[in-house]
């Protein structure tokens, strides 16, 4: 017997909640066909100013749950997770801007194969959603998408079911509105089955709660942050690299401009660029050398092995981040050779022809040393990371009836 837990979280919503309440007690006959059997309705009045509460509790076949006062949109959401007892969990929004018409549909799929289902509202169906909240919730789609490595369309709809067991898995989540681009963020990066459903958008009953700028703000940071703690160099590492992109096409603007017999044209745009070229390379390395290690830091607080990483697969055999001891003094070595290239071995070049040589080679050097600083740090995280697993490992091969002796650290004969 399957039960489907719906949560309407409602703040000042009278005018509206009658009909999206009776709207969600009509589906249950459709639920039925899908295999859910039975429909709890729970309603969190979340601290209302306005009538909503008397006129929730006037409905028959709902659970009415009161906030003293107004704590949030995600707040009162978690008290209804924390109240329902279905297998699966479902909520919307109580001003009638989400069709409950379609739960079934998204039930289903939580029965046969995902464990969170969002309906999207930006997937194809008729939307009626303002064109700057469209062009908002384009935008943090598709930068969900971008770092998680997941196809999203909708990371922010207020319309979703989920089997509850995954909570556990996607909490902790905030009170206010930014709960579901959190949602959407941990539960990729958890591993969980995410899919969407398209579903069609209404205008709301009544005024709007949301603000494009503020809100719009909170819910940027909220997929940066949360995106961050699970995969740092995703994010820091694509910065790095852009970093590094443009300081190389610079650097090859000047080897061509040597190959073409211009030697000494560094003032006036060349000098702008050669000075753009040394920040953007200097920062996109320290950038990305920085996510890689954060990497490791997460793995060490979540207890888990380090995964994820910039392309979410191995592009060498061995990691990249494990080459950096033999790469940095490799381009120390490389940099030391330039160096002394152009300071004994040039003769009677003039600085004009000098300079680029001596630049190439003090940055080989400095990036040589970055790499074995960021390779040295890395092994030792790598061994705290693994110190615990290990420790873990070891402890349960032991029988119980073999207690260690503390001072030889053997296994001991039981007496």
């Amino acid at each position: 017997m399957t039960t489907l837990s719906v949560v309407i979280p409602a703040y000042n919503e009278e005018d509206g909640i009658t009909a999206i309440v009776e709207r969600v007690l009509a589906v249950k006959p459709e639920l039925a066909k899908v295999g859910v059997d039975e429909l709890e309705l729970l309603v969190v009045n979340d601290g209302s100013k306005d009538r909503t509460a008397q006129v929730v509790s006037g409905i028959a076949g709902v659970n009415l749950i009161n906030h003293p006062v107004n704590r949030g949109y995600g707040a009162a959401l978690k008290t209804g997770f924390s109240s329902a007892r279905g297998e699966l969990v479902g909520f919307l929004d109580a001003d009638g801007t989400y069709p409950p018409e379609y739960f079934p549909q998204l039930c289903q799929r939580a029965l046969d194969d995902a464990e969170l289902v969002i309906g999207s509202r930006m997937a194809g169906e008729a939307s009626q959603m303002p064109i700057t909240r469209r062009i908002g919730n384009i935008f943090f789609a598709n930068l969900l998408s971008l770092v998680s490595r997941h196809r999203v369309t909708d990371s922010a709809s207020g319309m979703r079911v989920f089997r509850k067991e995954v909570i556990q898995r996607i909490y902790p989540l905030p009170d206010g509105l930014n709960l579901t681009p959190i949602m959407s963020t941990r539960a990729i990066h958890e591993g969980i089955k995410v899919v969407e459903v398209p579903i069609p958008y209404s205008e709301r009953v009544g005024r709007s709660k949301l603000s494009v700028v503020r809100d719009g703000t909170i819910f940027l940071k909220s997929i940066l942050w949360t995106a961050l703690t699970y995969n740092p160099v995703r994010i820091l590492g694509m910065i790095g690299l852009v970093g590094m992109a443009i300081s190389a096409v610079i650097f090859t603007h000047f080897v061509i401009q040597r190959l073409s017999g211009n030697t000494s044209d560094i003032a006036g745009g060349n000098l702008v660029l050669l000075f753009a070229g040394l920040i953007a390379g200097g920062i996109g390395v320290n950038i990305f050398l920085l996510g890689v290690a954060f990497n490791y830091l997460v793995s060490i607080f979540v207890k888990r092995p380090v995964r994820h990483g910039l392309f979410g697969r191995a592009l060498f055999r061995q990691p990249l981040d494990k080459q950096f001891g033999w790469l940095g003094s490799l381009a120390i070595l490389m940099g030391v050779g330039i160096g002394i290239f152009a300071a004994v071995f040039s003769g009677g070049w003039s600085i004009a022809r000098q300079w680029l040589y001596l630049l190439g080679s003090a940055n080989l050097v400095l990036l040589g040393v970055q790499l074995v600083i960021y390779w040295i740090i890395l092994q030792v995280l790598d061994e705290l990371g693994n110190r615990e697993i290990m420790t873990q490992k070891d402890l349960t091969t032991l029988e119980p009836s073999q207690p260690v002796n503390p001072q030889t650290g053997e296994a001991s004969a039981s007496t």
